[in-house]
C-alpha cells in the first residue's frame, strides 16, 4: 500500500498497531489501520435429476477448465444470495438453492468457499460472460482431470459419495498446499438425523 485512503498520505508503515497481534498497513500521518481479511466464494451445486451443471471457464485463472458456478460475495448480500448470483452470471441458471453443503478455508489465497446444495427448478440454461460453455454432466461423464480447482474436485467427489449413500451432511475442511499439491484437511461434522 502506497497510499492512505482516509488522508492520501505517503507516509505507509508496515507494522502491529498496539493492541493488535498481527501487522497491518498503518497510515503515519492520520493513524488509520486499513485490515485485509479473506475473500469468501459462494456457489452451488446445481441439479437436475442425476446430472449436476458444470460450466467451462472463460477467464483466468484456468481458462477452459470446468468448474461449478461460484464467484466473490459481493457486499449486501448473503451467502446464499451470491451463490444464485453466480449460478445465474455464470450458467444464466435460476436455481433454487438448498443447504449449506462444503466449506472449505484456503488459507494460502485468503479464501473460504462456502458451496450449496441447488435444485435446476427449470432446464435452462447458457453460458455466462464468464463461461465458454454449460453442460450437465452424469457422475461418470465428469471431466476429473479437467476440473478447475481443488475445492470444485472435493464438493463433487463428497456429493456423489453423499448421493450414493442417501443423506447429505456438511463437509468442512482446510486445502493446504504441500510440495505443489492441494491436500484437503478434512474435519468430520456429524450426520443431521433424518438427513437425506
Amino acid at each position: 500500500m502506497k497510499f492512505c485512503s482516509r488522508c492520501g498520505s505517503e507516509h505507509m508503515v508496515w507494522r502491529t498497531p498496539e493492541g493488535d497481534t498481527r501487522p497491518r498497513h498503518v497510515c503515519d500521518s492520520c493513524g488509520e489501520i486499513f485490515y485485509q481479511n479473506p475473500n469468501i466464494v459462494a456457489g452451488s451445486i446445481p441439479v437436475w435429476g442425476e446430472q449436476v451443471l458444470l460450466c467451462k471457464r472463460a477467464i483466468e485463472p484456468r481458462f477452459g477448465y470446468w468448474t461449478l458456478p461460484a464467484g466473490f460475495m459481493e457486499n449486501a448480500e448473503t451467502t446464499a444470495e451470491a451463490a444464485a448470483r453466480e449460478t445465474l452470471e455464470e450458467a444464466c441458471a435460476r436455481v433454487d438453492v438448498g443447504e449449506l453443503y462444503a466449506v472449505f478455508n484456503l488459507p494460502q489465497i485468503n479464501q473460504v468457499y462456502m458451496m450449496f446444495l441447488a435444485d435446476l427448478p427449470v432446464l435452462d440454461f447458457a453460458p455466462g460472460s464468464e463461461s465458454l460453455e454449460c453442460r450437465l454432466y452424469h457422475e461418470h461423464e465428469i471431466p476429473w482431470s479437467e476440473l478447475a480447482f481443488p475445492t470444485i474436485t472435493h464438493t463433487l467427489k463428497f456429493f456423489f459419495e453423499d448421493r450414493r449413500q442417501g443423506r447429505f451432511r456438511l463437509h468442512f475442511g482446510d486445502i493446504i498446499r504441500e510440495n505443489g499439491e492441494a491436500v484437503l484437511l478434512e474435519r468430520r461434522t456429524p450426520v443431521a438425523e433424518g438427513a437425506s
